[in-house]
């Protein structure tokens, strides 16, 4: 699906993904509530002569469209349009306008339909079973139900401004008369009931824009502002504070690292969505071993779905744990917020979960008792559970010089520099909390632990660090911007910095977009590919801030233009989520084809870049 030719609107758990006019006519597309489709069919039908003048989305929740007949040197009806999106349902205006000089009748069709499936139902992954809805029809709405097994009871009522002449379940018809420089209007109001989860709002977008104004003062770039929107369209609003979403629209869902690092990007501007996210996470912090789940006490979830084959246990995501870096994500995060607000308040209350999380890292998460965090490596349905289990979760992405995917228990770099900085964020915590026994033990493993890194991982002759250990503890010689995160997390030595940013700039790891996933000149390198040589804003974000926090700012900065660059370069103004790895020097950049627009951490990382920017 091409994201940049379809309309995509988004407010809390809902959405509505339809054609480039607004229009849904099958396939994936359709409004969404918490993972349900409720109307998989909704698309007006003007009648014969009508084309689109005009499309445009003022705002992530809102689309403009002008649709108008034309004869001879003018407009004879015109059409104006504008969808807004709520939190539970969607708000259709049309206003029908004869320009012309002679009397106009048109009959007007909106086709409707309603099916309740999951979206992972929706996506192609799963064909249950299920009845169809009830339908129940009046003067001027018609509303659908329908009953989950679980004793879900979910519904959508279509309901029209204007009785039409004709209504029952496939839609709507209008029959409309004009005469000359008259004007009819419509509103239809699709509201969704859905008892899963309760609704809350957050703030508003001036408010939020409120939060940036004197970064986009100083940076004044329409893709900037164009973040700054979207990272308020994903906001979930949950009851732990508001969360972002991972991205638009197959992940409208809490996922653990990424909203974990979105918060992180934006700390400085918005510490209440770090604390939104740490207060969810931690909610559903893992309290017992669950293999079908991925889960184990003290790991933090990947990934919260609401649909029926969730709530049902067809698929593991209520929630799936299938991650191994956001449990020493959560830690570092909460270590920023205490670092930036200067308060212990979060520290204390969240000391349950931040203290499990450490025992996860020192127990579960390393099974093997060689002190590296590892997740089991394994060929498996995608739709079960996740092969690769950290940023780089393709299945392929785990690869060795000559090619072939790494196996057994995989060992990532960048993970055990989260890891790192997780022991030291804990000596901090202790140290903050009175108890320097504690703070002495974490920081001595945080010094074991680079000491240890540094002889399995390091690659003299690559001046770089191995992508992972397989299974066997061999290394994955290749170069990677895994080696580039590992500056954001501080466990690179001071020493070797100047050698490893010289790598991760050589022909190999720097397109002029940004990082190479994977080095040019390796065998498995794949400019279009989704994590085999492929350049990710985020991970070019946080390779940006290894930059600066070991002095080398003048790099830092270039990167920052660059990736503001690559979204101003773009038709939305908007950060693709991955580009292809192709040089700069070969022409614009060429988007992934199958990529989240907006996606969160991309939205943030821009507004990081922006700020790194602007600081003198």
């Amino acid at each position: 699906m091409d994201f940049q030719r379809n309309v995509v609107l988004k407010e809390n758990y809902a959405f509505f993904v339809a054609d480039a006019e607004g229009a849904v006519q099958g396939g994936e597309k359709g409004l969404y509530h918490r993972d349900t489709r409720f109307l998989g069919s909704y698309a007006w039908d003007f009648g014969e002569g009508f084309q689109t003048l005009m499309t445009y989305a003022a705002r992530p929740d809102r689309f403009r469209a002008h649709h108008a007949r034309i004869s001879g040197h003018g407009q004879e009806v015109g059409i104006r349009r504008e969808l807004r999106l709520e939190g539970l349902g969607l708000s259709d205006s049309l206003v029908v306008e004869n320009t012309g000089s002679r009397a106009q009748r048109l009959r007007l069709r909106l086709r409707l339909g309603a099916d309740f499936i999951d979206l992972f139902e929706a996506r192609g992954w799963y064909r249950p079973a299920r009845p169809g809805p009830r339908v129940e029809a009046g003067p001027d709405r018609v509303a659908f139900r329908y009953a989950a097994p679980d004793g879900i009871e979910q519904a959508v009522e279509v309901a029209f401004s204007t009785p039409p002449a004709a209504l029952d379940a496939a839609g709507a018809v209008f029959e409309v008369a004009l005469e000359p420089h008259a004007a009819w209007q419509l509103r239809v109001e699709s509201r969704i009931h859905n008892p899963v989860g309760e609704e809350r709002t957050g703030p508003d977008y001036d408010d939020w824009r409120a939060s940036f104004a004197e970064l986009t003062r100083e940076v004044p770039s329409p893709a900037l502002a164009q973040a700054v929107d979207d990272l308020r369209s994903l906001l979930l609003f949950t009851e732990a504070g508001p969360v972002p979403a991972a991205g638009i629209p197959w992940f409208v869902a809490a996922f653990g690292r990424d909203a974990l690092l979105t918060a992180h990007l934006l700390l400085p501007f918005r510490p209440d969505l770090a604390a939104g996210t740490l207060r969810y996470l931690a909610g559903l912090q893992a309290t017992a071993d669950d293999p079908f789940r991925d889960a184990q006490v003290g790991k933090i979830p990947h990934e919260m779905r609401f649909g029926e084959l969730a709530r049902t246990g067809v698929v593991p995501h209520a929630p799936y744990y299938g991650t191994v870096d956001a449990t020493p994500l959560f830690v570092t995060l909460l270590d920023a917020v205490v670092e930036t607000t200067g308060s212990t308040a979060l520290l204390r209350e969240l000391r349950p979960a931040w203290e499990a999380a450490l025992r996860w890292m020192e127990g579960p998460g390393d099974p093997d008792g060689d002190g590296f965090l590892e997740f089991a490596s394994y060929p498996g349905d995608p739709t079960k559970g996740l092969t690769v289990q950290s940023w780089k979760d393709s299945r392929e992405s785990m690869v060795h010089a000559d090619g072939s995917l790494a196996g057994g228990r995989i060992a990532v770099s960048e993970v055990q520099g989260y890891a790192f900085a997780a022991c030291e964020a804990a000596a901090r915590f202790y140290r903050r909390l009175g108890d320097a026994g504690a703070a002495g033990r974490w920081r001595a493993a945080a010094e074991a632990l680079q000491e240890r890194f540094q002889q399995a991982f390091w690659l003299e002759d690559l001046g770089t660090y191995a992508m992972a250990l397989d299974g066997d503890k061999a290394p994955l010689r290749v170069k990677s911007s895994d080696a580039g995160q590992l500056l954001w997390t501080g466990i690179v030595p001071r020493s070797l910095a100047p050698r490893l940013v010289r790598t991760l700039f050589d022909d190999d790891g720097y397109s002029g977009w940004g990082f190479r996933t994977l080095g040019a000149g390796e065998r498995g390198y794949n400019p279009v590919s989704y994590h085999n040589g492929s350049v990710w804003p985020h991970d070019t974000a946080l390779i940006a801030a290894g930059l600066r926090r070991y002095g080398f700012e003048r790099e830092a900065r270039r990167v920052a233009r660059d990736v503001l660059e690559l979204a101003e370069s773009q038709p939305d103004r908007r950060l693709p989520e991955l580009v292809a790895g192709y040089p700069r020097s070969d022409g614009p950049p060429v988007p992934y084809p199958v990529a989240c627009r907006p996606q969160a951490w991309d939205a943030a990382a821009l507004v990081f870049l922006a700020r790194l920017l602007a600081q003198r």
